[in-house]
């Protein structure tokens, strides 16, 4: 489903309840290897995700908390490298048509030219890039390049920002917004409460999709956020669950990546509603 065809949130075209966000899943190419990671992405989408959040690793992450960052470190030494990510991505277009959102930091785009960075992306299929290091206004030509090569740019927002903050990003009329539901890095449990969805009402008016995430674990996080937002983001939660499975039957899930399969599915299941 198209981000266009889907119900804004907080309304039901039937019945007008609020309906269940969409989850968007956050995963690593090459975590923990190549082929094992093309099989969590299996798992994810068997499961019901509606888009894949792909981050591409890099060494100086800013706001990814110690799960992700390992996952990262993980990849980069079995040996990602962008282009390994790109072929990555034609490898799941060509598994699934989902809506996949391309995420990494500033130092890794800005190396190989923002501009064929974004023409990249968009020759791969990606909907859209999120960049949290290259806001509106410091965005080294992002937003123009992603106009360009009809691609969206996708500001993220934290729920500290000031209200001239906000405005910067209304001011490149975004159609998607990333809310982070709290400041600081991904991976601890975040709280949702009042102020949170305040937050969230408060980016209402610009008219974006709305993306939250940053510490959801649980279906009743997702739950909670009902009428409020668009689409979930989950990422630390199914990093630990790979982590999990690795520790604790190490010998198993380097045999039969079914094992693997099986444990991420069960939880992106849940966290789906499905």
């Amino acid at each position: 489903m198209n981000a266009a065809d889907r119900p804004r949130a907080g309304q039901d075209r039937a019945h007008g309840t609020a309906v269940r966000p969409a989850v968007m899943a956050h995963m690593i190419p090459w975590f923990p290897d190549r082929e094992r990671s093309f099989t969590i992405a299996r798992a994810l989408l068997d499961a019901g995700v509606g888009y894949l959040e792909v981050q591409f690793p890099y060494s100086d992450p800013t706001a990814d908390g110690p799960a992700i960052q390992k996952a990262c470190a993980d990849a980069l030494d079995a040996g990602f490298r962008v282009a390994d990510g790109f072929e990555y991505l034609e490898r799941l277009r060509a598994h699934r048509d989902v809506p996949i959102f391309l995420m990494s930091y500033a130092g890794l785009v800005y190396r190989r030219g923002v501009a064929e960075f974004v023409r990249r992306a968009a020759d791969h299929g990606v909907t859209g890039l999120i960049v949290p290091d290259l806001p509106p206004g410091s965005d080294e030509g992002l937003y123009e390049a992603a106009q360009r090569y009809a691609i969206s740019a996708v500001p993220v927002l934290v729920v500290t920002a000031r209200q001239a903050r906000i405005d910067a990003v209304a001011a490149v009329r975004p159609a998607y917004i990333y809310a982070a539901l709290r400041s600081g890095i991904t991976g601890r449990r975040t709280v949702i409460d009042s102020d949170s969805l305040a937050f969230l009402d408060r980016l209402r008016p610009i008219g974006a999709e709305l993306m939250a995430g940053f510490g959801v674990q649980s279906a009743e996080q997702v739950q909670a956020l009902a009428g409020h937002v668009e689409t979930v983001v989950v990422g630390s939660a199914f990093v630990r669950v790979v982590e999990d499975v690795l520790s604790r039957r190490p010998a198993e899930a380097a045999r039969h990546t079914d094992t693997l399969y099986e444990a991420v599915h069960a939880v992106a299941r849940e966290l789906v509603g499905s």
